[in-house]
């Protein structure tokens, strides 16, 4: 599967300090440049304790800086039309957010920090660090004052008494989010994704095949260019508000309940919403006999949502006839419909076809480069 070069032609100075989790960020750099990013590493001398500069040398393809020289890398990288792009500092201990915070510059890291604020350019900021440091009133005011001058904060994660350093790919999607230039900025995106599952005994449901493969990768997308982003399904997509559901009916009171209390500028309904609910029995249904199960038609969540709160509505049509339903769907308050056919359900890439009022538009690829054209058309 190609990956989207979601970053190409950005210049991302890795910036690493002495934390144990500077040995993640061979791996982080990695993951920048197969997104088309290039990278400069810039390691204080902590962290060149910990990781060799050589192995970040050897991720990134540039020799990474350990001192500023009388070449005054700083401001060639952050300085006023440097070539830098976002200057990305992971892991970022304590020590260093308080120096940042208090406009101390006594490292390499600290220096092109200090540079790159001056500038006014992206600064994307991960901590890592033990859980006890990272509660210490100090460091959580420093983090608040560095959120303050517009600093992105990529949350830890807290396990094992420690703030250890986010995913690999939740930086990576922080790194495109400051980089996008924010679109979405103040938009609030509601998705609903994957499955639903309908209980039909204390034992069985009947459920689809959906993965929420689609939804993931449009709440990524959204997350990507600023939005702020609800999704509510059963599963967990990284750096979004998740709701978690199981049934039809808990998904409608979830979606209702965020268009009533905060509102909704975006609402996509990817999931497989169940249209039909059988009649529960109690127990376990008896193996081994033939047996009758009702099933009850649901309500249409999107109907509801639209008369709801009127927000820009995508809904998704799943069938081989599913481009002519789409007229239907468009005249009842839909911005775009996008038809599919189930052999994209569950895939990692298929073929969609975009369906507005102006025409339509057949998409084929990855889940992900389906998501951004979906995302190109409704900026």
């Amino acid at each position: 599967m190609t990956i989207p070069q979601t970053l190409e032609g950005k210049t991302i100075i890795l910036a690493v300090t002495g934390s144990i989790a500077a040995v993640e960020t061979v791996k982080c750099a990695h993951a920048l440049r197969r997104r088309g990013a290039v990278v400069q590493a810039v390691l204080s001398e902590a962290a060149a304790g910990i990781i060799s500069p050589e192995a970040l040398t050897y991720a990134t393809g540039r020799p990474a800086i350990t001192r500023c020289t009388g070449l005054v890398e700083h401001v060639v990288y952050c300085g006023e039309g440097g070539e830098a792009d976002l200057l990305l500092i992971a892991p970022c201990t304590a020590n260093t957010i308080g120096k940042i915070a208090c406009g101390i510059d006594d490292t390499a890291v600290t220096t092109f920090a200090t540079t790159a604020l001056g500038r006014g350019m992206p600064v994307v900021l991960v901590p890592a660090m033990h859980e006890s440091m990272y509660r210490h009133p100090a460091v959580a005011g420093n983090l608040e004052r560095l959120k303050n001058w517009g600093i992105d904060i990529v949350d830890p994660r807290i396990e094992e008494g420690k703030a250890k350093i986010a995913e690999t790919d939740r930086i990576v999607l922080a790194a495109e989010r400051a980089l996008s230039g924010k679109p979405l900025a103040g938009r609030k995106v509601l998705i609903t994704s994957g499955a639903c599952a309908e209980p039909v005994d204390d034992v069985r449901v009947l459920t689809t095949r959906s993965t929420g493969m689609m939804g993931r990768a449009l709440a990524r997308e959204a997350y990507r260019l600023g939005a702020e982003v609800t999704v509510v399904h059963s599963g967990s997509a990284p750096a979004v508000r998740n709701i978690p559901v199981s049934t039809a009916a808990e998904m409608r009171e979830a979606v209702l309940r965020q268009c009533h209390e905060e509102g909704v500028d975006i609402y996509i309904s990817a999931a497989a919403i169940s249209d039909y609910a059988p009649e529960r029995r109690e127990g376990k249904i008896p193996s081994g006999e033939a047996q009758n199960i009702r099933l009850n038609p649901l309500p249409k969540l999107l109907d509801a949502v639209i008369r709801a709160c009127r927000p820009v509505t995508v809904a998704f049509k799943l069938g081989w006839d599913a481009e002519e339903q789409a007229a239907a769907m468009l005249g009842k308050g839909a911005a775009m419909v996008v038809a599919n056919t189930p052999p994209a359900m569950g895939a990692a890439e298929g073929s969609f076809v975009l369906v507005t009022k102006d025409g339509r538009e057949p998409v084929t690829g990855s889940k992900e480069e389906v998501a951004a054209a979906i995302w190109a058309r409704l900026r």
